[in-house]
């Protein structure tokens, strides 16, 4: 059974994300993106299809990038977004 990604959930996993792995973001807007050049990014929101990121260069950039599934809840987003992040890191 699929949980939505509430506002909620989505504003922890922001923050979270924001907060502690911010390099993760930014490796997420290169690999999956294709955007070379960031001088920062963050993570907006996230729902159970994708991810609204903010890329900062010379100005504030939206990104959207969509998942490789529907999300079912919370743990496949966090599980989703550790595999996403090793894929870009073995990509670089």
């Amino acid at each position: 059974m699929t949980e939505t990604i509430t506002p909620t959930i989505s504003d922890r996993i922001c923050k979270h994300m924001n907060e502690d792995h911010g390099e993760a973001i930014v490796l997420y807007a290169q690999f999956y993106g294709k955007i070379s050049s960031i001088e920062s990014a963050k993570m907006l929101s996230i729902d159970n299809e994708g991810m609204y990121l903010t890329i900062k260069n010379r100005e504030e950039t939206p990104l959207r990038i969509e998942f490789d599934h529907k999300l079912a809840d919370a743990k496949d987003a966090h599980n989703t977004l550790v595999e996403m992040l090793k894929e870009a890191q073995k990509n670089q």
